[in-house]
């Protein structure tokens, strides 16, 4: 009877698709396809909005009488097409700033939290955080999105 048992081989370690590697960067790899797809769909929703064809371009206000009545909330962006200009802005960075502009700025997690996800130190994200903010800010010229 013992002679008859075929050994069972271990099975390999999980695997990402497509690397074949272990699955350790899978949260970072989700990270940077959700900020991705975060992204296209502001570009989306602000071209499909606000272009030619768009509700926003062809409806019929009142001339901006009820705006002056109503303020804006502080977070609701001023100028769509300074954030279309912050987004696309956003996709010229380099990969390792990209990644962590996209943790911190699309994702909400803290510093820390971002160099767990990136397994990298805690220095080197603040670094690559001011380095992205500072070639945004020189990308728009000085001009905030709001």
């Amino acid at each position: 009877m013992g002679g008859n048992r075929r050994r069972v081989a271990e099975r390999p370690a999980a695997t990402a698709p497509g690397t074949g590697r272990g699955s350790t960067g899978a949260p970072r790899q989700f990270y940077a396809l959700a900020a991705r797809q975060i992204r296209r769909e502001l570009l989306d929703l602000a071209r499909q909005h606000y272009g030619p064809e768009g509700i926003g371009a062809n409806h019929d206000t009142d001339s901006g009488i009820a705006a002056e009545k109503k303020t804006a909330p502080a977070d609701e962006p001023h100028d769509l097409d300074g954030w279309t200009r912050f987004h696309e802005q956003v996709e010229k960075l380099s990969d390792e700033q990209r990644e962590v502009f996209d943790l911190l700025w699309y994702e909400g997690l803290t510093q820390p939290e971002a160099a767990t996800v990136l397994n990298v130190s805690l220095k080197t994200v603040k670094r690559r955080w001011q380095d992205a903010r500072l070639f945004l800010f020189e990308a728009m010229r000085g001009e905030s999105p709001e």
